[in-house]
Formats: C-alpha cells, sequence, structure tokens
C-alpha cells in the first residue's frame, strides 16, 4: 500500500479547484470522542448463512492494518484534504456513481459489476454464486468488525455539515470508519469476480477499486479507510482460499457464471454505462 505524502496531499487538493461553502473538518481540531463501544449498527443482525472460516482461521487484522494515521500527521492531513476537496464533486457523475455503489451484498454486486460483464445477470440462475458471496461476506465482516471497534474512529462528517451522499442518520455516525467495511467488501468481491470470471478480470478490479473509493466520494470514509479496507479485502481473500469449502464453492460458481453469461440475459442501460465509464475515466486516488 502506497503511503500518502503532503505533496500527494497537495496534489489531489490541486486536481478538485472548486471552493468548498461549507465548514470542513478543522484538521488541527483533536478529534472529538468516539462513539459509545458497541456492536456496529449498520450490520445485518441474522444472517442466513454460515461463515466459511472459523474464527481461528482468519488472519489477524490488528497485525496486518497500522492503525489509523495519527492526528496532524501527513496521513491525517491527507485525509482532511481528501475529505474537504471531494465535497466539490456533490451532483457530478462520479457523486451519483458513488451514490449508487452504497448498496452492498451479493445482489447488489451482480448489479454493480453488469456494466462490466455486460448484462444483467438473472440472479435465479446463479443461487451458488449468491451462497458464496453471501458467506464469504460473514467473514469479511468480521474481519471487519474487530479493527472497527478496536480503533473507533469517527467518520469524516462526524461534527460538520459537509454534505454527503447518503442520509446523515444517528446510525451512521454512530458506526465506526476504520477500516471501510464497503472497501473490503468490495475489494474482495472483485477479487471473487475476477477468479469467476478471468476474461474480464482488469475491468472487474477496476469497478472494484473505484467501488472502495466511492466511499471518499460520499464523505462517508477517510481515504486511509479505503487503503485499509482494501488490504482487508485481500488478506480475507487469501484466507478464503486456503479453505476447500470456499474452493469447492468457487469452482461451482465460476461454471455457473460462465453458463448465465454463454446464456445472454438483459443488456444493461447503454446511458448508465456511459455514465459510469465517464466516471470511472476520473484518476484513481493515490495511496
Amino acid at each position: 500500500m502506497r503511503r500518502l505524502s503532503l505533496t500527494t496531499a497537495l496534489s489531489l487538493a490541486a486536481f478538485f479547484t472548486v471552493t468548498p461553502s461549507f465548514a470542513a473538518p478543522d484538521p488541527g481540531a483533536p478529534p472529538a470522542a468516539a462513539p459509545s463501544l458497541q456492536a456496529d449498527p449498520l450490520k445485518p443482525g441474522k444472517p442466513a448463512v454460515k461463515p466459511y472460516l472459523a474464527e481461528g482461521a482468519l488472519p489477524d487484522p490488528l497485525r496486518i492494518l497500522p492503525p489509523p494515521p495519527a492526528h496532524l500527521s501527513p496521513l491525517d492531513n491527507a485525509d482532511h484534504a481528501a475529505f474537504a476537496n471531494t465535497r466539490a464533486l456533490k451532483g457530478s457523475a462520479r457523486w451519483n456513481l458513488a451514490a449508487n455503489d452504497v448498496a452492498e451484498g451479493a445482489a447488489a454486486v451482480l448489479e454493480n459489476f453488469a456494466c462490466v460483464l455486460g448484462v444483467h445477470i438473472d440472479q435465479g440462475k446463479v443461487p451458488a454464486t449468491l451462497n458464496l458471496l453471501e458467506r464469504a461476506r460473514l467473514d469479511l465482516a468480521h474481519m471487519t468488525r474487530i479493527p472497527k471497534v478496536h480503533y473507533r474512529r469517527l467518520r469524516p462528517f462526524v461534527g460538520n455539515e459537509s454534505p454527503i451522499c447518503v442520509q446523515r442518520t444517528q446510525a451512521l455516525a454512530d458506526s465506526f470508519s476504520y477500516p471501510s467495511g464497503h472497501a473490503t467488501q468490495g475489494w474482495a468481491y472483485a477479487l471473487i469476480m475476477a477468479a469467476l470470471v478471468p476474461e474480464k478480470s482488469t475491468a472487474i478490479l477496476a469497478r472494484g477499486r473505484a467501488y472502495g473509493e466511492s466511499r471518499v466520494v460520499c464523505g462517508v470514509h477517510w481515504l486511509s479507510d479505503v487503503a485499509a479496507g482494501r488490504t482487508n479485502g485481500s488478506s480475507t481473500f487469501a484466507a478464503l482460499m486456503g479453505d476447500a469449502g470456499f474452493r469447492a464453492d468457487l469452482d461451482k460458481a465460476r461454471a455457473e457464471m460462465r453458463a448465465a453469461l454463454a446464456a445472454g440475459g438483459t443488456a444493461p442501460d447503454a446511458g448508465l454505462c456511459t455514465r459510469e465509464a465517464e466516471a470511472l475515466r476520473e484518476p484513481p486516488f493515490e495511496f
């Protein structure tokens, strides 16, 4: 993972030349108190499937991920610069894509990759794929919850009125920021989808990267949250690949996806895919 320097932060700030008209968080102010320690209220309470990995078989994210950037460190300053300057994207194609990327889970990922795949997958025809993604999601949630609860980092919109691409709720404000759960899930799902449809792996992985970066555009995660989420997703995927049950389900899903793509189906909306392609032409964030 590349570290952001102050030079990179200034370059990012220069990329967006609109002066924001809102009160961005003051990087010189000490961080506010974190919400009370509790289970993340945004996670589903009673999953219908079980994870692939026992707790002891998962990597330790507290040893793999670095701590969140220290207050007023170069990375912390870069986080604040990225948040402040991406507020100028409100109303743009990239902002709209970020709002669309708020949806998560197995069904959502198939929709998110429709333009990349060139077809809307009939979800009734890919039960093995949905099962694979939903089971893996529980492992990803566990790997995300541990550092979130340990570090209890506040989200960037807390304590200011800057625009974000979702409704402000107390539940969202009280959920922790580091690492990004969406970036963890989005990157791991992209790795899984690339394994299922290897001939489209480049486009799939580019879309998975953008899915995580949408959280910065949305204003609900810091840049370093997304970088950590990408690492978190990769380490979870590596552990899953060591599990025989996951590999067997991956093989079933690969055959299923191959058949579904060969059968064709409804093409995604051409206008939507054009707008998505335009948004994805924006330079990726540097980490």
